[in-house]
């Protein structure tokens, strides 16, 4: 657990970074750090692993302070990704990897065996071990920062905004492979972002910031959207947090049924005595389209009938009731399809089903605890005369002061053999 005892940042031009902040990151879970810009989000961040050296309070990692480590050995069990990933470019991909393992004088040989196992697990062809940073697209690179901060299996990792850089397209995918790795390797991870609906989809508790680094609440994302601490916070998630909601009611509480849903070998004859609508299906059960009954032909079977597109399924055991009130209202008979994890149907809700579902989860919802913390009162914050808070040098990560520096590397390629 990472805990945050009334941490202070204070320049010397009077500049406040953080305000007494206090919270507690659980172990094992992803806490998401949010906010306005110049809320103290990456400022918080590192104070963890002492980049930032605060003016006040303290940090302990499983209760042990942050300040008790050398800065060097400290940063060298934790992992730290940012954005653009920040690889060497004079090193190829597997040499990034396993930076800190070289750090940590493992041999070559271990190391670069290391990072080939990381390339597969974050999705990257251990064929691209041998390339440079510059072969590689951006999406893939932050895979790379990804797998480098895993590289001496860290406990903690830190991650400062590591996919603001990319399109939403392949955010999305490195959304989705960070969640899947933390379900295996369940890290106690610390995420900045100013995206309030990347906060939503990965953090397990969301502490949200504002300016002059005051800490206004910390909650899941079930209980910020639920009950915003003040008028700043609820600003912040914005008006459609009702809708967002919607991601945390499972779509398999839905009322699926099978009405109006007939196979490809159905005859149109039978099909008309339906409702306005079928979906037809395939023998297989997979949903090949929706027909309009009042224009289907004179005779013949419905496979054999111009066919409407479904618009998008939705799946029934992973996906949420958003997921299917988007595919009921994109679809061109108003009803949502959903299915099975290999795409065949499991029955056809309408927005009327949906809208009855989403009522009776909200009123079985358990009132949420209470959240922290609750002190909303804006910090006096000194603005510098050019308008930009003064930034802490970053320290190099090589020895403390009366430590021998570490003897050269053997080999050419600047890691050790």
């Amino acid at each position: 657990m990472i805990t945050f005892e009334g941490v202070t940042k204070r320049y010397p031009d009077g500049t406040v970074a953080l305000d007494d902040v206090s919270l507690e990151c659980p172990t094992g879970k992803i806490t998401v750090f949010v906010g306005t810009s110049g809320g103290g989000k990456t400022t918080a961040l590192r104070t963890i692993n002492r980049m930032v050296e605060p003016t006040g309070g303290r940090v302990l990692i499983d209760g042990r302070d942050v300040r008790d480590s050398r800065p060097a050995e400290l940063r060298r069990g934790i992992g730290y990704v940012i954005q653009h990933a920040g690889l060497f470019p004079h090193r190829t991909i597997e040499d990034n990897i396993a930076t800190v393992p070289y750090l940590l004088r493992w041999n070559k040989k271990k190391a670069r065996e290391t990072a080939r196992e990381l390339m597969e697990r974050v999705g990257l062809d251990p064929g691209m071990a041998g390339r440079y940073p510059f072969q590689l697209s951006g999406g893939q690179q932050q895979r790379v920062g990804v797998a480098r901060a895993l590289a001496a299996d860290p406990p903690v990792m830190l991650m400062d905004e590591p996919f603001s850089a990319v399109d939403p397209v392949v955010r999305g995918e490195l959304q989705a492979e960070f969640l899947r790795l933390q379900a295996e390797l369940h890290k106690t991870i610390v995420f900045v972002t100013h995206d309030i609906d990347e906060a939503i989809k990965l953090g397990d508790r969301i502490a949200v910031f504002r300016t002059g680094g005051k800490l206004v609440q910390v909650a899941s994302p079930q209980e910020l959207l639920s009950r915003p601490a003040d008028d700043f916070v609820a600003g912040f998630i914005g008006h459609d947090r009702g809708i967002r909601r919607l991601s945390f009611i499972p779509a398999a509480e839905a009322p699926l049924t099978e009405r109006d849903v007939l196979t490809a070998a159905t005859p149109v004859a039978t099909a008309r005595a339906a409702g306005d609508w079928v979906l037809v299906v395939g023998e297989d059960r997979r949903p090949l389209g929706w027909a309009a009954t009042g224009a289907l032909p004179a005779d013949g079977v419905l496979g054999e009938a111009r066919l409407a597109p479904i618009g998008h399924t939705f799946t029934v055991g992973t996906d949420s009731v958003r997921a299917a009130l988007d595919a009921a209202i994109l679809s061109p008979s108003g009803r949502a399809v959903g299915v099975d994890g290999d795409g065949r149907l499991v029955g056809v809700a309408d927005q009327h089903d949906l809208s009855a579902a989403i009522t009776a989860a909200v009123n079985a919802a358990p009132e949420p605890a209470d959240t922290e913390p609750a002190d909303t009162e804006p910090a006096a914050v000194a603005e510098p005369a050019d308008g930009l808070a003064p930034v802490d040098p970053v320290p190099v990560d090589g020895p403390e002061p009366g430590e021998p520096a570490p003897a050269e590397p053997a080999s050419k390629d600047g890691v050790p053999d």
